[in-house]
């Protein structure tokens, strides 16, 4: 098990990744998974000029290989070498830097090379990544796995767009009946480089009507196969997710190739887990009184809805772990505005650092949420507000669900740039 970091913030970044990639396959490593690619601001020192200010975008790779540790390093100097890296004073722009973070299980503390890199815990571009593939790793040598440092540590988070391929979503913004605002859509978050598009085909508000498995597959398909021919052979393209309860649904969505199921059933069906368990996928899983939502049928007000949704995290994690589910790949959704009021959606938001000490990774999804009309006045528009509580919760969430997220990633990087996440 061998982790590769990349970081690119000179030229044409992505083209950098996917070159170096290219070449690692080429010069003896075998490429098992690459993660989601994030943009981070560039780490500068007391030498930097105002020139150096140009945000790294970042991936880990993992990958195998029959070279030694020295071997590699000799190999990765080659390629940054290839691809235009010279040297210059520390910190400054580079087309492509690739460091060795983690090699099997060895310990190597040389002058020249040092493993595992020990910058893992302090740097959010390599933390994070590693937080979507390797969750529950420990490293030699270190007390916490990837998850425990990034309690401890600083992290971003991975920005996961909606696309409603439906004429009744809540939000007003079902594209299912226009294939021009579908592939513009799917365009531009591939451009602007959204790391998961989330596909959902079938609504579930408060009194939404159900639609059989024949429909809802007939919506999802063309779109899927859009975004397929759009992103063939790029191995830095956006993750796919679908969002559906029908277990049915999502064994043709895993046999196409998606990355995430998207659960808002609460992964309750046995034939839900056994396709999360052989399947490759990270599952988000979603609190949830009633699907489609029942306004009628909400938490009780006699406990704090953090005390019910973690007490229902712990029960649901045995019934998981029974059912052969490894928690690694499970992500936690605590459904804001699904069987809670405005009150109780505040609570949870304000309490993500707790809902995540469960030890499982956090999704949240207020986007365009009608609690927040309570407060802001807006009876359809809440994109800004949506902004708002995005930025409030950075460092304390794994990934932001939104309808917007080319905006909410443009508003985050420059809040990094001035503050510190975590």
């Amino acid at each position: 098990m061998i982790f590769l970091g990349l970081g690119s913030n000179q030229g044409d970044r992505r083209d950098n990744l996917r070159q170096a990639i290219s070449r690692l396959r080429q010069n003896g490593f075998d490429i098992l998974r690459i993660s989601p690619v994030l943009e981070t601001p560039a780490m500068l020192g007391e030498n930097a000029n105002s020139d150096w200010l140009q945000p790294f975008l970042n991936c880990v790779v993992e990958c195998s290989s029959e070279l030694h540790p020295k071997e590699g390093l000799a190999v990765v100097k080659r390629i940054e070498s290839d691809l235009g890296r010279t040297s210059g004073p520390k910190w400054s722009p580079r087309p492509i830097d690739i460091d060795l973070l983690i090699w099997n299980f060895e310990c190597i503390q040389e002058p020249d090379l040092c493993i595992p890199h020990t910058g893992i815990s302090k740097r959010s571009f390599v933390l994070t990544p590693l937080l979507h593939l390797v969750p529950g790793l420990c490293l030699p040598g270190m007390a916490e796995n990837i998850f425990e440092m990034s309690e401890l540590g600083d992290f971003d988070p991975l920005w996961m767009g909606i696309v409603n391929l439906t004429p009744d979503s809540f939000s007003g913004d079902g594209k299912s009946f226009d294939s021009c605002e579908l592939e513009k859509t799917l365009d531009s978050f591939i451009q602007k480089g959204v790391q998961i598009v989330d596909f959902g085909a079938e609504s579930t508000r408060p009194n939404a009507v159900p639609i059989d498995l024949d429909e809802e597959w007939h919506r999802l398909e063309p779109a899927l196969k859009l975004f397929r021919d759009k992103t063939q052979g790029d191995p830095l393209a956006p993750r796919i997710s679908v969002d559906s309860y029908h277990w049915q649904t999502i064994a043709k969505a895993v046999d196409f190739g998606i990355h995430y199921i998207n659960d808002v059933g609460g992964l309750k069906n046995p034939e839900m887990c056994a396709i999360a368990r052989e399947s490759l996928c990270d599952v988000i899983v979603m609190h949830s009184l009633s699907v489609p939502a029942n306004p009628k049928v909400k938490l009780t007000r006699e406990e704090s809805a953090l005390r019910q949704v973690k007490d229902w995290i712990d029960g649901c994690a045995e019934y998981w772990i029974n059912q052969g589910v490894d928690l690694d790949r499970i992500i936690i959704d605590p459904g804001i505005g699904f069987g809670k009021d405005a009150l109780q959606s505040l609570e949870l938001l304000r309490a993500c650092k707790q809902i995540r000490n469960t030890r499982l990774r956090l999704m949240i999804g207020h986007s365009r949420k009608s609690f927040m009309k309570e407060f802001s006045g807006e009876a359809q528009n809440r994109d800004l507000e949506t902004l708002g509580i995005s930025l409030a919760l950075s460092g304390n969430v794994d990934i932001f669900r939104v309808h917007d997220p080319i905006s909410h990633m443009r508003a985050h990087l420059a809040y990094r740039h001035v503050r510190r996440v975590g």
